[in-house]
């Protein structure tokens, strides 16, 4: 009974077609006892398929997708190579491959080493890059020898290293020759990858492939570099360093109002430190150029100080006219003086810029 049956199935019943259920298939070899096919058999070539014939290591004739009836006439090449000039009779030996033609999508690529570029902003940088392609077979005979062989099922991962390797090799190459400067490679993905498709498809094509689209997900800078890209941007960030600093004094000034208990050390010190963060500002670019000048005249280029003389301010006065002062007694320890930059009159014993003014003299006497 089962002897009927097989019998049944090979002579009565012959029907050469694939049903694919997987992802990744490539190619796959049609089952079939001895390789015989009936004469007359039925083919069936679904959509994103190709069936490749191969008699005896040569590769025969390719069935795009439809429904054939296989005699002498649908297999002009496997008719000569067997010498099949009236017909021929059933069975006959062929090996049938059929082929994935769809896209095979979202194959990964990425540098395994950061790649070094001279940029014209950082100097020698490594970057990093990684991204997607996608593939379809077009020249199923040309994969079939060059890359599948005998395999009776070959899959997309078995060629996945091979191409990948490909595809980063000219990417490297591709970058270093596009010299675009770090800062601009993000608005540049489209047209690299567009670049890197036109320069691979050659060798793509060799394996019977084509290569359909190639994606740049993203090229990255080392973490050292995008730290300091980072503080750079919070500089931007602040704008106008002079503004800053006068705003950041006028928050220091209403904050130590508020704190009778500080000291007059403590409004030394803070008056210090904005006047420090005042030429900060200026030496970077100071105030825009006719800008109006904030509080008493503009800061000198070296220190100058207003005095407090019988209640009235004179100056401002340079470190040498200060000195010369001291030296004279008209400059005291407990004479007032202000700068810029300093919340309040303080004693000038207690300004550290003036305190070794009075380093030569001794204090009054009780």
């Amino acid at each position: 009974m089962a002897f009927w049956k097989d019998f049944i199935k090979t002579e009565l019943i012959d029907i050469v077609e694939w049903l694919d259920n997987s992802s990744d298939t490539l190619v796959h070899r049609f089952v079939r006892h001895e390789n015989e096919i009936k004469n007359g058999a039925q083919l069936i070539v679904r959509p994103g398929q190709a069936a490749v014939f191969v008699d005896q290591g040569q590769i025969a004739d390719i069935f795009a997708p439809g429904r054939y009836e296989l005699k002498t006439e649908n297999l002009p090449i496997l008719s000569t190579l067997r010498g099949w000039k009236y017909g021929f009779d059933s069975p006959f030996k062929a090996e049938v491959y059929f082929v994935t033609t769809r896209q095979i999508t979202n194959r990964k690529w990425g540098t395994k080493n950061p790649v070094m570029m001279r940029d014209a902003d950082f100097g020698p940088v490594r970057l990093r890059a990684f991204g997607s392609y996608s593939i379809k077979v077009v020249e199923p005979g040309k994969l079939i020898a060059e890359i599948v062989g005998t395999d009776g099922h070959f899959t997309v991962d078995e060629i996945a290293d091979q191409l990948r390797d490909m595809v980063t090799s000219r990417f490297t190459d591709a970058l270093g020759e596009a010299r675009i400067p770090a800062l601009d490679l993000a608005s540049n993905y489209d047209e690299i990858g567009d670049r890197l498709i036109a320069r691979m498809q050659p060798e793509f094509s060799a394996y019977g492939l084509e290569l359909t689209k190639l994606l740049v997900e993203n090229i990255s800078l080392p973490e050292e570099v995008e730290k300091m890209l980072d503080r750079r941007t919070s500089m931007g960030v602040l704008g106008d360093l002079n503004a800053y600093t006068q705003f950041q004094t006028a928050n220091a000034i209403e904050k130590a109002a508020g704190n009778p208990g500080g000291g007059a050390s403590e409004g030394m010190g803070m008056g210090m430190g904005f006047a420090m963060a005042n030429r900060m500002a200026n030496s970077l670019g100071g105030a825009p150029a006719g800008a109006p000048a904030a509080g008493p005249p503009p800061l000198p280029a070296h220190s100058a100080y207003f005095v407090a003389v019988n209640g009235a301010q004179t100056g401002p006065h340079g470190l040498d006219a200060l000195r010369q002062q001291a030296s004279a007694g008209t400059l005291t320890r407990e004479s007032l003086v202000w700068m810029q930059g300093m919340p309040a009159w303080t004693p000038a014993a207690q300004v550290p810029e003036l305190a070794v003014l009075f380093a030569a003299s001794p204090p009054p006497l009780p």
